[in-house]
């Protein structure tokens, strides 16, 4: 594909907008001219504010390693401002509520979610390797939902697109699709076509996936609503979805956040928590600021087809892999592209109904993150390509960002230890908190600020709320909750940060890394794995324990054993953690509720009711009423082949 922007104006605007469209964008834009400057102008200033308070509270650097470790903390400390303002530019967003939310989410609170017969959409499932009875479990779901909205089910198909290469495995695809056709037959009227395809080559990974979709059915269809095998979404979410962009002509995406919901171990319970908890404020920041500029997130996304096939084809980046070759963490990248074709990328931040799954351990999710790393450090590939838009290039700077973020935290710790050794002085490790004098006291003012702000602001928001209390199950198991939350953070903050530093600088040696099928399941790991996966934790602490007793200095010390205590733990914590019984006893208990517990919706039951099913004899078989999607079937070899529809 070309890489050279399409002409437009120097505020984007959709094909076919006339003047009144286009004066309505000018006004937006300047809108939003003047809201992220109350977030950029804040940030930086509180930024210098702390750079000058450190170099006053230090002094004159003596030497290339005082220099170092107050470089080191200024770049640290400027990211942590950015996140502080960003949950106070939310919480105070939040406060002002529709005043500030766009017109596609007025439009939501008060769209009816049933079928207009105004349009056609397909949701897609992109799949590879999955456990394909836990996916087509959830589309069942999914389409029980669907049906429940009313209408005859014509105006929108599920589609399940596959691209695993393991025979096994697309057996299992094809028998599932089967059972799943055998209930259909039964299950009443109004549910939505389901089709299955498995492709021959599967190049380009997902994005290559959704893309062959687009090009060989997206004819048939207005939009798709790309869910990721995870996925799940109720029925008033996707038709509200649909009329949304029938209603908004200039619209090519809308994004809804989706919460972590449906696994018990206690890493994904205490996740599921913090999410629900710290992330709303920082969503409602990010709508607010970045209005048509929206990102793509890759998944519980709706996309009007005839865009995104038009303008989101991927270019393979120059170089080898790592940061050449196929782009990883092409979600992104799809959206700034729609974005610079002149389509507006919508957010809704509070669109109930839409949920995903997580990493059930910390192994698990630090396998994640290396994928992760490496996808979005391509992105340095992108953000010199012509006519993208600042809110898109924010987009793929702020993830590279995420990532630089922890070895600049890493050689900070180290070398700050490495100076408090030689000089017997804190220094800027305590974060000007040992410091005497005006300005040591400014700085650990500010410091523990920016450090604390996001947290608390969450905390604060939720507490505000009688309704928001009572969906993490009232005020004392919240507060219960968070504290512990905080405490197993404080250990876990470490081991990721080291983890995430070391595949930062792989990456830039040339690791590439398997993107391989992700673990879904609750899982426990084993001592062997947790050991072998984080070595470097364990040789980390081990280092950092024998300076502090070589330095034998109990302030020191201290200071730093909630550091040496999370690096020498973090196997322990990963076999702990992955528990499955812990995290249930959690939930007897009342501890790491959240509204998906204090108040299920009706999919997720559905969805934990099929899981727990007991096997059933195989299919062909005497049907009365509704026919588990389940029940095995016996069924020819999988062969790439067109999409069988039921």
């Amino acid at each position: 594909m070309s890489l050279v922007p399409p002409s437009h104006d120097a505020v984007p605007a959709a094909p076919g907008a006339d003047l009144t469209q286009r004066q309505e964008i000018r006004r937006e834009a300047a809108a939003l001219r003047r809201r992220r400057l109350a977030l950029v102008l804040p940030t930086v200033a509180t930024a210098l504010a702390i750079a000058a308070a450190a170099c006053a509270s230090a002094g004159v650097p003596d030497g290339p390693l005082e220099a170092a470790v107050l470089a080191l903390f200024c770049l640290a400390m400027a990211w942590q401002a950015y996140i502080a303002w960003q949950y106070l530019y939310g919480a105070v967003a939040a406060g002002l509520g529709a005043r500030v939310m766009s017109r596609v989410e007025r439009q939501a609170a008060a769209m009816a979610p049933v079928a207009s017969g105004r349009s056609r959409t397909a949701a897609v499932v992109a799949i590879h390797a999955e456990d394909a009875a836990a996916v087509f479990a959830a589309i069942r779901v999914m389409a029980r939902s669907l049906a429940r909205t009313g209408g005859d089910g014509r105006d929108l198909d599920i589609f399940v697109l596959s691209d695993t290469r393991d025979p096994e495995i697309a057996a299992a695809e094809e028998r599932e699709f089967a059972r799943i056709r055998a209930w259909r037959e039964t299950a009443g009227p109004g549910l939505p076509a389901v089709r299955y395809r498995r492709r021959q080559d599967n190049a380009g990974r997902k994005a290559g996936n959704i893309g062959e979709f687009c090009d060989t059915y997206g004819h048939d269809y207005d939009f798709m609503i790309v869910l990721d095998a995870d996925s799940l979404m109720t029925g008033t979410a996707m038709r509200r979805l649909v009329r949304l962009m029938e209603e908004n002509p200039r619209v090519g995406l809308i994004q809804t956040v989706s919460y972590a919901a449906g696994r018990d171990t206690l890493f994904a319970r205490i996740q599921q928590f913090a999410v629900r908890l710290y992330a709303p404020l920082s969503i409602r920041a990010l709508e607010t600021w970045q209005g048509p500029d929206g990102g793509y997130w890759g998944h519980n996304a709706i996309l009007r087809i005839e865009a995104f096939a038009a303008n989101a084809e991927l270019p393979v980046l120059p170089g080898r892999p790592p940061l050449g070759g196929e782009i990883l963490c092409h979600d992104t990248v799809e959206g700034a592209f729609l974005r610079r074709a002149g389509w507006e990328l919508r957010l809704l931040p509070d669109e109930p109904g839409t949920w995903e799954e997580m990493p059930t351990n910390l192994t698990d999710l630090l396998g994640r993150e290396r994928r992760w790393c490496q996808g979005n450090l391509q992105h340095l590939g992108i953000l010199r390509l012509p006519g993208l838009t600042a809110g898109s290039r924010w987009h793929l700077g702020a993830g590279i960002l995420s990532y630089l973020a922890s070895p600049v935290w890493v050689a900070f710790l180290a070398l700050g230890t490495w100076q408090a050794i030689r000089s017997g002085d804190l220094g800027l490790l305590a974060y000007g908190l040992t410091g005497e004098g005006l300005a040591a006291a400014i700085l650990a003012s500010l410091s523990l600020a920016v450090l604390a702000a996001p947290k608390l602001l969450s905390l604060g928001h939720v507490l505000l709320s009688a309704q928001r209390r009572a969906a993490f199950g009232g005020t004392r198991r919240l507060l219960v909750s968070a504290a512990l939350e905080q405490a197993l953070w404080v250990l876990l903050w470490p081991v990721m940060t080291l983890f995430n530093a070391g595949a930062v600088v792989t990456t830039f040696a040339g690791r590439v890394v398997r993107w391989d099928t992700q673990a879904r399941d609750d899982r426990r790991v084993p001592w062997s794995e947790a050991c072998r996966l984080q070595a470097d934790s364990l040789v980390a602490g081990g280092l950092l324990a024998a300076a502090l007793a070589y330095a034998a200095d109990p302030l020191l010390a201290l200071w730093m054993a909630p550091m040496v205590l999370a690096l020498l733990a973090s196997p322990a914590l990963s076999v702990l953690t992955s528990r499955a019984d812990l995290g249930q006893a959690a939930r007897r208990r009342g501890l790491f509720l959240t509204v998906d517990d204090t108040a299920q919706a009706r999919e997720l039951r559905d969805l934990a009711a099929a899981r727990a099913a007991p096997p059933v004899p195989a299919w062909p078989y005497p049907v009365r009423g509704e026919a588990p999607v389940w029940l095995a079937t016996a069924t020819d070899d999988a062969k790439a082949s067109p999409p069988r529809e039921i």
